[in-house]
């Protein structure tokens, strides 16, 4: 009984804040309210986010299937991959500072040498 009584309202607060970010434009609200829900019960917190989840994908497949057919079926463009929470684009290199642009990729060696000239060692 616990289980579905939390569930039932993490969808309605998921209801209520996505309502609230689409017609107020604030897309912090979601994380407010999943924070405060994560301050006194991770459990309704994290079935709160998996409603977010949820509705999200919902729209998102629900747009899909709508634009197919308002095409009379034909092959629509994938659309573009869901955007991470908060962010609308990624960051170009070229803006980010250059200690950030020249990080290396994970696995990548590093390019500094060590005082006699060998590809210095990092240790972990």
């Amino acid at each position: 009984m616990a289980d579905s009584y939390v569930e039932k309202v993490a969808g309605e607060l998921a209801d209520l804040a996505l309502a609230d970010q689409e017609a107020s434009g604030d897309i912090a609200i979601v994380d407010m309210i999943g924070e405060v829900l994560g301050a006194s019960s991770q459990t309704l917190q994290e079935s709160y986010l998996t409603a977010v989840r949820v509705r999200r994908a919902e729209a998102r497949a629900r747009g899909i299937l709508a634009q197919r057919q308002a095409t009379n079926y034909a092959e629509a463009p994938k659309p573009p991959p869901a955007p991470l929470q908060g962010l609308t684009e990624e960051p170009e290199t070229e803006d980010l500072p250059a200690s950030v642009a020249e990080v290396p990729e994970i696995g990548e060696p590093p390019t500094e040498s060590s005082a006699n000239g060998a590809p210095r060692r990092v240790t972990r």
